[in-house]
């Protein structure tokens, strides 16, 4: 998503940039475990198709990611330095060809000495209140395997209820949908949002004239 193409959030713990043609090696190594694989319920791409993949993040209106950096861990060598190492993504596509406002979202912690460190649970809320300042979304929905226990105890301490099972994919479906009190909650944390940006903006201006 443009929007969102030079674009940092940083939080306590975590650090949100937009995803960038330097982190896709890493990435696609990452993608090549099978657990992570399962887990995404993700086929495994090529270098190059994981290339365009970035290309199509970058640009597309229906999809927004925001690559997960960790404070605690050294910057990741290539990618320049922006507060910590990757350590995974957070996404969310627009699905909903009669809803803009509805999006499925989705998290990776790639990295396991990143895990069970509350940075999901972070990450997940600073990505929220900055979808619905700036995207204007109004329902998150997630698919999760059955199996995933971790995942669907994530999102369930985030306010997530399961609103359908799906046998045949083995996958429930959760929703939150932003109003009352949830809604008093993301715009409170939306004020508190420390955007940044990615490149100063004469390196910006120079790439989008390069």
């Amino acid at each position: 998503m443009k929007i969102n193409a030079n674009v940092t959030l940083a939080g306590a713990g975590v650090v949100l940039v937009p995803y960038r043609q330097e982190h896709v090696t890493l990435y696609h190594a990452w993608m090549r475990d099978p657990l992570l694989q399962e887990a995404t319920a993700s086929e495994p791409l090529t270098l190059q198709e994981e290339f365009d993949m970035q290309k199509s993040w970058a640009e597309d209106s229906d999809k927004c990611t925001f690559i997960l950096l960790d404070p605690a861990l050294p910057d990741t060598e290539g990618t320049g330095q922006h507060g910590g190492g990757m350590i995974g993504d957070v996404n969310l596509f627009l699905n909903d060809a009669n809803d803009p406002t509805v999006a499925e979202i989705e998290i990776m912690i790639a990295v396991k000495a990143s895990r069970r460190k509350g940075l999901a649970f972070e990450a997940l809320t600073i990505f929220m209140a900055y979808a619905v300042k700036y995207l204007g979304i109004t329902c998150f929905q997630a698919k999760i395997g059955l199996g995933n226990q971790s995942s669907l105890s994530l999102f369930g301490k985030l306010g997530y209820a399961e609103v359908s099972t799906s046998k045949i994919f083995n996958e429930a479906t959760l929703n939150l949908q932003i109003c009352g009190h949830i809604k008093a909650l993301m715009n409170e944390q939306a004020h508190k949002l420390k955007i940044g940006q990615y490149e100063e903006a004469d390196q910006a201006s120079a790439l989008c004239l390069g």
